[in-house]
């Protein structure tokens, strides 16, 4: 699956924060705690240089929760990372952002003068909402579309805590294909760029190798095919996703993949830190 979208606005993102990260503290990276690595942006390693990192995992009440411990304690390596899992429904977590902050800069030259924390995130994580969370008040637009956020601002926090807001960045499809899929599935790239049929056969062979006792409870399937396609055929005759030759695979790939959005499959997580990342980081 290759995806192709690459809007201007997110060239002129990327070339903006080559320029500001001079100047800044610290980098507060969004992603989604359903996929951690494939919603991490990878160019922002090469930007960010030695800058200590906060990594974000959003929608946590989403993910498995054993994976999401797995990730945290991956994520949480040496002493200028550190990591945390929030939802919308619990912002006292996300309200420790700035605090944890300070406690990774407590050997900043400069202790005097306000820390800024730039905040990243590929579109669709949860980074506006974050920051509305931050602000206490409505600061940057939320959507469920990806890409709302379109200018660069500068919000205050606190006296000494100022977080710098960038548009989100995205990359022109990954080289790894299975990168893209997950995505694709969790809602990260628009729906213009795929076709639900093809991303509902990877989320049910995907449910049916890691999730098969949800999946099957879901729909109340009494077991599982082997193929993705013949899982789909299945849910359709479920749920009436037929048409006139069979299966309607464009609509029941689209329900299976808005429900597995949507929680309503279980607590799913598309990736675990280490063999179904590894090989990837090169990509």
């Amino acid at each position: 699956m290759l995806i192709n979208w690459y809007p201007g606005h997110m060239h002129k993102a990327q070339k903006e924060v080559r320029k500001i990260m001079p100047s800044v503290d610290i980098v507060i990276e969004v992603c989604d705690a359903r996929l951690p690595f494939s919603s991490a942006n990878p160019m922002l390693e090469q930007i960010r240089a030695n800058k200590p990192s906060l990594k974000v995992l959003t929608k946590s009440d989403l993910a498995d929760p054993k994976a999401t411990k797995l990730w945290l304690d991956a994520l949480c390596q040496g002493d200028s990372s550190d990591a945390l899992a929030i939802t919308k429904d619990n912002p006292s977590i996300a309200r420790t952002i700035p605090d944890r902050a300070r406690k990774l800069l407590k050997g900043r030259a400069n202790q005097f003068k306000a820390i800024k924390a730039l905040i990243l995130g590929i579109p669709n994580v949860g980074k506006s909402t974050l920051i509305n969370t931050l602000a206490g008040k409505k600061i940057a637009s939320v959507g469920n579309e990806p890409a709302v956020t379109k200018a660069q601002q500068k919000i205050k926090i606190a006296d000494d805590f100022l977080l710098i807001d960038s548009p989100g960045m995205t990359w022109p499809g990954s080289k790894s294909e299975i990168v893209n899929y997950r995505l694709a599935t969790s809602g990260a790239i628009r729906d213009t760029a795929m076709s639900y049929d093809d991303v509902g056969i990877f989320a049910a062979e995907f449910m049916a190798e890691r999730y098969p006792e949800q999946l099957m409870k879901a729909y109340q399937l009494p077991s599982l095919k082997e193929e993705g396609w013949q899982i789909l055929e299945q849910i359709a005759k479920k749920r009436g996703c037929m048409q006139r030759g069979g299966a309607d695979f464009q609509r029941v790939g689209e329900l299976l993949v808005r429900e597995l959005r949507a929680g309503k499959l279980g607590r799913i997580t598309l990736e675990q830190p280490g063999a179904d990342c590894d090989h990837l980081k090169t990509n």
